[in-house]
């Protein structure tokens, strides 16, 4: 089964930059696929995250359930990943941070996530946009798959056309305009703060949460 989650995966993922940028964000992930994105992304997810207040949210990696969110919202936040990638390899780095804080302020707006499964959320985020631009890549060992960081991308660039850039930036425009508006900043707060995120780090470029240490 995980074989084929892979093989899933590897399928969504090489769609990705070749359909047009409004269909792929159109397009919907299979149930499989979005495991598939979930259980990578757990994989990465640091089992301490401390944010910019000092706050330390601590991770027990042996509870993953009570981590876990709705497969409907873990595709949401793929989405919005893929999205963010497209920004990133059209060198759009305002309007990818900012569509990730967007899809941060949806999941608080919720107000039903514990600060660990925010912490996830944007792990969810961070590992879709790595994965898409290859920062990250599966590799076999023991017969399963495992996630593992590239220290340098190898193979051709990812290319955005004019074109390709413009409906990027629109496509972003109009995400965070749907969404909830930004806090008014407080004295010395970074407006991207959020509660349990990790909106300091929305590229892929950053190091990814460190792995919690294997079993």
């Amino acid at each position: 089964m995980k074989t084929r989650a892979g093989r899933v995966l590897a399928g969504a993922l090489s769609l990705s930059f070749l359909m047009p940028v409004a269909a792929v964000t159109a397009q919907e992930l299979s149930e499989m696929a979005v495991k598939s994105f979930m259980d990578f992304a757990w994989s990465l997810t640091p089992q301490q995250f401390s944010k910019p207040d000092g706050t330390v949210i601590q991770i027990d990696k042996k509870k993953r359930d009570e981590v876990m969110i709705p497969i409907d919202v873990a595709r949401d936040v793929i989405k919005a990943g893929r999205l963010s990638a497209h920004a990133q390899v059209c060198d759009l780095a305002d309007e990818q941070i900012a569509n990730h804080r967007s899809m941060m302020r949806r999941e608080e707006a919720r107000g039903k996530w514990t600060p660990q499964q925010m912490v996830y959320i944007s792990q969810l985020h961070l590992t879709t946009v790595m994965l898409l631009t290859g920062k990250i890549k599966l590799v076999e060992k023991q017969g399963d798959k495992e996630v593992v960081v590239e220290e340098e991308k190898k193979g051709p660039a990812q290319t955005c056309s004019e074109e390709q850039r413009k409906k990027v930036k629109e496509l972003i425009m109009a995400y965070v305009q749907s969404g909830p508006p930004p806090a008014q900043k407080a004295a010395g707060a970074d407006p991207g703060t959020t509660t349990g995120s990790t909106a300091k780090r929305p590229t892929a470029s950053a190091a990814p949460a460190a792995p919690a240490p294997k079993k």
